[in-house]
């Protein structure tokens, strides 16, 4: 059975075997190498219906052979594993001052990642769509140079995205209802692929779950540290987007009702007071977004020489971050919170008075157990992330049709 909306409904042919090819490619992905008499066992399925599952994941060239093995009881069995080489995902981040292109093949390898400056907080939406859709025509014509289906396009955009991929309000952007899934869809000119997007933590967070190293990690919140600062929020193992795909706008939570104006139109919030943004205004107020990273290199260089002024600087807007996280640790009690973006470098002087207020205000002992930790992807961590949702869609079942 299958529960919608209106209550359970049957069940057809096509419904369960996509079901159960999904169940047995996800197996592959956690267990490899693994057999066919492994996947039975695990999963319940019996050895028949897997056999057959199996040759329809090798004919779709989603699972391959790679011979016997004898180390294991009984006859040698022959081993799987994820194939996909036919096959990639695209992630697209846009942001104030960047755009990130990353491809990845099923198994979540690195295929091409490229980065290239974009002037988001100046450009028009129409504009911003147009820089997406010109890099991603340049990835789809990277990947079919080299054999390979685009299974996917996910943009990630630093705003709240609804559930059917428009833009309600990205104010670092300076956005308001674009409707950035069909409008790009629209300059791609229906490209054949699926094209999704989302709020830039939110696929920060999956990133965070797919590619670093909290993969066993059921709760988890990753923070972005751009000029924005949001939240992606994983609990039981599943990306959290609420009613409407809003959740995880930290960056907005007053945590100073005298505080700096925010982009928002409001006083005090974590983004005005902890975020990069919070930084730049101290010690570089006339800088563009343009040159975000390299005065961000300047602070490091600064902090790393002892300077007083810079050092101060950071330990108060560690302090003010570790307010907002003992609101996460609080409100959602996660096993780790992970620092992305900007905040990776500036980790080695913004991690200690962060963790030491989120502590100190956090009402479980010890933070209820929640770790802050910094981000091992790079600045690319969204655009990832983007790509890692167009591998999720596969693992639950929307595969590519058979060779």
């Amino acid at each position: 059975m299958i529960t919608t909306h209106n209550g359970p409904q049957p069940a057809d042919f096509t419904d369960v075997r996509a079901t159960n090819l999904a169940v047995v490619l996800r197996f592959v992905r956690e267990n490899a190498p693994c057999s066919r008499a492994d996947i039975a066992a695990s999963t319940g399925l019996n050895k028949a219906t897997v056999s057959s599952l199996v040759a329809d994941l090798i004919d779709r060239r989603l699972l391959r052979e790679t011979g016997l093995t004898e180390n294991r009881v009984g006859r040698p069995a022959t081993m799987l594993v994820l194939d996909g080489s036919p096959y990639a995902a695209i992630g697209v981040e846009v942001n104030v001052d960047y755009i990130t292109a990353v491809a990845v093949d099923l198994k979540g390898e690195e295929l091409l990642n490229w980065r290239r400056s974009f002037p988001g907080s100046t450009s028009s939406a129409g504009q911003a769509i147009a820089a997406v859709a010109a890099i991603a025509r340049r990835v789809v014509s990277r990947m079919s140079k080299e054999a390979r289906q685009v299974l996917g396009l996910t943009v990630a955009v630093p705003g709240l995205v609804d559930v059917q991929g428009a833009v309600r309000i990205a104010p670092n952007l300076g956005w308001h209802d674009v409707d950035l899934c069909g409008d790009l869809a629209k300059a791609l000119r229906d490209p054949g692929f699926p094209v999704m997007v989302d709020n830039d933590a939110n696929l920060g967070a999956l990133a965070e779950r797919r590619f670093g190293p909290h993969g066993n990690v059921d709760d988890l919140v990753y923070i972005t540290g751009e000029v924005g600062v949001g939240a992606g929020v994983i609990m039981d193992g599943r990306l959290r987007r609420g009613g409407r795909g809003y959740t995880g706008e930290i960056g907005h939570i007053q945590i100073d009702p005298l505080g700096p104006d925010c982009r928002c139109g409001r006083r005090g919030c974590i983004e005005a007071t902890a975020g990069i943004g919070a930084v730049l205004a101290r010690t570089a107020p006339d800088a563009s977004p343009a040159d975000l990273e390299l005065e961000i290199d300047e602070i490091v260089q600064r902090a790393r020489g002892g300077d007083r002024e810079v050092l101060d600087l950071l330990a108060e807007v560690g302090a003010n971050l570790g307010k907002g996280l003992a609101v996460v640790a609080n409100l959602v009690n996660p096993e780790v919170i992970v620092l992305g973006g900007y905040y990776v470098p500036l980790a080695p002087w913004l991690l200690a008075p962060a963790e030491e207020e989120m502590f100190r205000r956090a009402i479980a002992p010890g933070g209820g157990g929640c770790r802050l930790e910094v981000s091992t992807l790079g600045y690319g961590a969204a655009a990832l992330g983007a790509a890692a949702r167009v591998l999720d869609s596969v693992d639950s079942g929307r595969l590519p049709a058979p060779a």
